[in-house]
């Protein structure tokens, strides 16, 4: 019976990871719980990304893992999503809801193996760029809405891209060492000020290369199919 148990949980470890990533976010429905949503948005990055590393190191990846974590995902994105939404409040809020329903439409259409066309940015590529555009306000003194609403207008269409986007510095990230490096970035973009317009223009900038460059070609693959 306990060997029992030892395998279950030894082939859960990843699925309890993926869970673990979402359970903290329930602290954004406290009154002060927005002060948290920077380092919830970390954690959650890491958490995610550690989950896909636990299934690949322990050979315990699954169909079934594939989708919670999809749903997972899904859920905690929009939460963050709505909730820097709702704390500015008007048009932002608005912005929010739309990426939100670009979020669940890429969680829901990725449930199918056969209709999921493996393209678009992963929402994760959201998160990073909201938790930028969070840390910069203050220090660059600009107007949230000024940044936030083209963000979340911008993800919406990309996130229901046809065509990969592999120029982004997290897909570059094979092993687990370089995915480790690009989470402790984040961490250091929050800690230390003075690096993090550096860390956010590479991640923004390689995401709009990837965005349009990749786009372009996509559409010359398809003119030339025609």
């Amino acid at each position: 019976m306990e060997k029992v148990q030892k395998n279950f949980l030894y082939r859960n470890l990843a699925n309890v990871t993926s869970i673990l990533g979402v359970l903290p976010l329930a602290v954004l429905f406290f009154d002060d719980g927005y002060r948290y949503v920077i380092p919830l948005i970390i954690f959650n990055n890491v958490m995610d990304d550690l989950d896909g590393i636990l299934a690949a190191k322990l050979d315990i990846r699954s169909r079934f893992g594939a989708d919670l974590d999809n749903v997972c995902d899904a859920v905690a994105h929009v939460a963050l999503a709505l909730a820097v939404g709702a704390h500015f409040g008007g048009m932002i809020l608005i912005a929010s809801a739309i990426a939100a329903g670009s979020v669940i439409l890429r969680a829901t259409s990725r449930l199918n193996p056969e209709t999921a066309s493996g393209g678009g940015s992963p929402t994760n590529e959201l998160m990073r760029h909201l938790l930028f555009a969070l840390l910069l306000e203050q220090p660059l003194g600009f107007e949230p809405g000024s940044v936030l609403i083209p963000l979340f207008l911008l993800h919406t269409v990309s996130l229901q891209a046809p065509y990969r986007m592999p120029a982004l510095i997290r897909s570059w990230a094979k092993s687990a060492t370089a995915v480790g490096a690009v989470n402790a970035v984040l961490i250091v973009a929050w800690l230390i000020p003075a690096v993090t317009l550096f860390i956010a223009a590479a991640f923004f900038l390689t995401y709009l290369y990837s965005f349009i460059v990749d786009g372009v070609r996509w559409l010359k693959g398809r003119e030339s199919e025609t």
